[in-house]
């Protein structure tokens, strides 16, 4: 196998995104570029590259727990839409990208983009985190 930076969580990843929370299916990960506020990973536990290598177990799992995420960042930041995007061409990984879009910001009523890129003080990105983390207990993550 490829080295993997889902699986290494290593220095590649760190300075991509941030931890939030392991959960059962998956790891939650706030992306740093938050030109989209709220933007956050999705990404199995598991080494897989298609959904559809999950066993139906871990498949409704992992997607149940990316509604949990999208509900806790629709609650915490109140936008008017989540983007749901899923790649792998340069990551492969099974895992979604959860896009808060807002009808008053840049790229409502279109495909997202990640420019301009908005990056946050450390406080501002723990803030975001503990929101999140709070939410997601008290929805039962």
């Amino acid at each position: 196998m490829e080295p993997c930076f889902y699986c290494e969580e290593n220095e590649k990843l760190k300075s991509i995104m941030i931890k939030i929370k392991d959960m059962r299916w998956s790891r939650v990960y706030l992306n740093r570029n938050q030109t989209h506020p709220g933007r956050c990973i999705v990404a199995c536990k598991e080494h897989k590259t298609e959904y559809f290598q999950l066993t139906p177990e871990a498949n409704a799992g992992f997607f149940a727990e990316v509604s949990l995420v999208a509900q806790a960042i629709v609650n915490v930041f109140k936008p008017g839409k989540i983007n749901y995007a899923t790649y792998g061409d340069l990551a492969p990984h099974a895992h979604i990208h959860l896009v808060p879009k807002y009808p008053d910001k840049p790229y409502w009523g279109g495909p997202f983009a990640d420019e301009p890129r908005t990056t946050l003080s450390n406080a501002e990105y723990d803030a975001m985190i503990d929101k999140l983390k709070a939410e997601l207990e008290r929805l039962g993550a």
